[in-house]
């Protein structure tokens, strides 16, 4: 436990530095760094890209190919948040429809830039092919679920602290893995819930999609090791099922909650 406490610690620490240096900055003008929330107030956008700076790099401490993967959900959330901004189509069957008319949105880019990085994490994380697919499910499905549920003040950050949380405790082949990156993401998560809940400022899509793809590893790299035995390999992928199954029933049920949105002319 003390060195998951280590690099939760490291990991709050460096994303309120890189959120106080942002602040500092201000790079393009403060003006593109504020955005309005869902009750109309303006918070600040610093807390995204410093709490998904802080977690790839945690990430990357214990498994460079997450800490890639965490990397590329930040980034591609990022474009997301900058070119989607004044798009108000929510939802993966809304983009593919838009990609389907021949029209690349930035919905499309986040939802197969984030797959593809978290099967190539999957790839290096996993031995057996099954493995590997149901590996990058879960990095690429958990990103997107942590961005699903960041609809309020704070949802976000608070869920990965409580999803993160069990992680921290597990035993067995890769658990020590599986609770660095899981304590890297609850650091990240920790340093951004106060100014989060306090309406100053939101993740958007770059912290969440970078939130939501460790978690994603966290549980990868937990649940046995790569070059398990047989025993353990099996173990290990009746977890990475239901992992999977969760993740891709909240994606379907999110999709449906933004279509009846999008159709009664919400937000």
């Amino acid at each position: 436990m003390i060195r998951q406490g280590v690099s939760l610690g490291l990991s709050a620490a460096l994303t309120r530095a890189t959120a106080g240096a942002l602040r500092a900055k201000a790079p393009g003008g403060r003006e593109r760094w504020e955005r309005k929330n869902y009750a109309g107030r303006t918070v600040e956008l610093y807390a995204g890209p410093a709490s998904a700076l802080a977690v790839a790099v945690g990430a990357g401490r214990v498994s460079p190919a997450a800490g890639v993967a965490v990397a590329v959900a930040g980034i591609c959330g990022a474009y997301d948040d900058i070119a989607g901004a004044d798009d108000a189509r929510r939802g993966f069957r809304a983009h593919l429809r838009a990609l389907r008319d021949g029209e690349v949105t930035s919905g499309a880019v986040k939802l197969f830039g984030i797959s593809a990085a978290g099967l190539v994490a999957g790839a290096f994380l996993k031995e057996r092919p099954l493995d590997k697919l149901l590996a990058g499910v879960v990095i690429a499905g958990a990103a997107h679920f942590v961005n699903l549920v960041d609809v309020r003040p704070g949802r976000a950050a608070a869920a990965v602290l409580a999803l993160g949380a069990p992680g921290l405790f597990r035993a067995g082949a890769g658990a020590g893995a599986g609770a660095g990156i899981a304590a890297t993401a609850m650091g990240a998560a920790a340093a951004v819930l106060p100014d989060d809940l306090g309406e100053r400022a939101m993740i958007g899509d770059t912290g969440a999609h970078a939130l939501g793809a460790a978690l994603g590893a966290a549980v990868v790299a937990g649940w046995g090791s790569p070059r398990s035995s047989g025993a353990e390999s099996g173990g290990g992928r009746v977890g990475l099922v239901a992992h999977a199954a969760a993740v891709v029933a909240a994606a379907v049920y999110g999709d449906k909650v933004s279509e009846t949105v999008r159709v009664l002319g919400g937000t």
